[in-house]
């Protein structure tokens, strides 16, 4: 596939966008760029098209955070702080999820060695503070993860896609890690009202059907067995069936 550099994709302004999630066997991508790949340039960061993530997600001590997400309440949050190692930048993020089901992210960069210690540092603790409901103090880091990333987008610049692979957790909490290797995360965002695309049509004809999947609920359910999981027991089920 053609590559396309991070500057260039800069021009694809979605201001009205639609995300779908899908969640895929892991075996399907080669075939699934195959099927695509005319349409689409693939991102290259450093020379590569995979960009390695590394995200550490935070909570409450009783997971607030988590439980809204299982019990579907609108207007929540995630917070995280993410590595995007092939560009050695790393963002403390905050995505939030208002009434209507709409998804914002804002972020602030923070020093790559403050990872693990980003709550410490007063600039984040005030920015937390400032856009959330939440007391940093009463915040810790829960669940690790870490996977590679493709990212795709069309010849229009009007769509991007992203596939997350290779999949990984580790609890902070419990200290219990979990892979999902056998399965692929893909979202496809594009202008509302537009047709479907030829990735979308491609997803269609493997019989890949759209599927919400969050990282981190997943990855804390498979890690932390006193989490409540019962409303992600069938994707949890699919994971491990891929993985065998």
């Amino acid at each position: 596939m053609e590559p396309i550099g991070l500057d260039e994709m800069k021009a694809v302004r979605l201001m009205n966008r639609v995300d779908r999630k899908y969640m895929a066997p892991a075996a399907e991508l080669e075939r699934l760029l195959c099927m695509v790949g005319g349409a689409y340039y693939a991102q290259h960061t450093g020379g590569s098209p995979l960009a390695p993530y590394r995200t550490l997600y935070f909570d409450t001590d009783d997971l607030r955070m988590y439980t809204q997400h299982h019990n579907r309440k609108l207007g929540r949050q995630k917070l995280r702080v993410r590595t995007y190692r092939s560009t050695a930048t790393t963002f403390f993020e905050i995505k939030n999820k208002d009434n209507k089901g709409k998804t914002r992210k804002v972020r602030i960069a923070v020093p790559p060695e403050e990872f693990d210690r980003v709550l410490e540092v007063d600039e984040v603790r005030r920015f937390v503070e400032g856009s959330t409901p939440w007391q940093a103090s009463a915040l810790h880091a829960c669940l690790e993860n870490r996977f590679e990333r493709i990212t795709l987008v069309d010849r229009g610049m009007t769509e991007r896609v992203t596939i997350d692979r290779g999949l990984a957790f580790l609890n902070r909490a419990t200290g219990l890690g979990a892979e999902a290797r056998g399965l692929m995360v893909i979202e496809v965002k594009h202008e509302a009202g537009a047709p479907p695309s030829e990735v979308e049509r491609a997803l269609h004809a493997l019989h890949i059907r759209p599927r919400r999947m969050s990282k981190y609920c997943v990855g804390t359910a498979m890690t932390d067995p006193s989490a409540k999981s019962n409303r992600f027991k069938q994707k949890l089920m699919y994971i491990k069936k891929l993985d065998q």
